[in-house]
């Protein structure tokens, strides 16, 4: 039956303030079957209140093997860290 169709990746987010987060993938015609599909399957008790439906054709990622040469320009900005400022005396809630 889905013999030709695209595959989709479905995010879900479950309530309002989280983030969308992936729950898998399904074959669907199109975008909005996609969307119905993606509902029926992973929404079944109410889990969410949004879903996004992604052509996984479309999805780029980095590659874990690369993960040392591509994350590598971060490690050099130590002002990213919060190792890097001094927390003022009295200041709460940080």
């Amino acid at each position: 039956m889905s013999d030709g169709w695209p595959l989709w990746e479905v995010f879900v987010r479950p309530r309002r303030g989280l983030s969308h987060s992936h729950v898998g993938s399904l074959h669907a015609p199109d975008a909005q079957m996609a969307l119905r599909n993606a509902r029926d399957l992973y929404t079944r008790r109410q889990e969410g209140v949004s879903i996004w439906v992604v052509p996984a054709a479309e999805v780029v990622a980095s590659s874990p093997d690369e993960k040392d040469t591509f994350f590598d320009p971060a490690a050099d900005k130590v002002y990213r860290h919060p190792t890097f400022y001094e927390v003022p005396e009295g200041a709460a809630h940080l």
